[in-house]
C-alpha cells in the first residue's frame, strides 16, 4: 500500500464514459503512459465470451500497444474495466485472471472508480493524484 498513481481529470472523465458507452456489457482498454503517470487511455473490444459479467481485451490491441511502447511510445501502465452493476472493487473473477505482474487496474462503476496494482500477493489499493492537463 502507499503507491501512488497519477491523472488527469480528462482520464477520469474517459474512463466513465468508455463504460457508460459499453453498458450493460464492461468496457475495457489499457492505461498508457510513462512512470506511474497515466496519460492516455486506449479502448479496446471486449471479446470476452459473456461480456455483461466479464471482460477480455481483444488481443490485437495489446499487441499493437506493445509494438508502440517498443518503438517508443506510451508504456502500458495497466488496464482498465467496468463493473456495470457491481463496486469499483476488483471481484472474485479479476483475482483469478489476474497475472500478477505489477500493472495498474482501473475499475469503473458508475461514478466511482478504483484504483488497484495487481502485485505478487494480489491486488493493492493505490492513491490518486490528479494533475493539471
Amino acid at each position: 500500500m502507499g503507491m501512488e498513481i497519477g491523472m488527469t481529470s480528462e482520464i477520469l472523465q474517459a474512463l466513465r464514459q468508455e463504460a457508460a458507452r459499453a453498458h450493460p456489457w464492461e468496457a475495457c482498454g489499457l492505461l498508457l503512459g510513462q512512470g506511474r503517470a497515466i496519460t492516455r487511455i486506449q479502448p479496446a473490444a471486449n471479446i470476452a465470451s459473456d461480456p455483461a459479467r466479464h471482460f477480455e481485451i481483444d488481443p490485437a490491441t495489446l499487441i499493437a500497444a506493445h509494438r508502440a511502447a517498443r518503438a517508443g511510445g506510451d508504456a502500458i501502465i495497466g488496464y482498465y474495466h467496468s463493473h456495470p452493476s457491481g463496486s469499483p472493487s476488483p471481484s472474485a473473477t479479476d483475482a483469478a485472471m489476474a497475472a500478477r505482474d505489477g500493472r495498474v487496474w482501473a475499475i469503473v462503476a458508475g461514478d466511482a472508480t478504483g484504483w488497484w496494482m495487481d502485485g505478487k500477493d494480489g491486488f493493492e489499493p493505490l492513491f490518486t493524484r490528479l494533475r493539471e492537463g
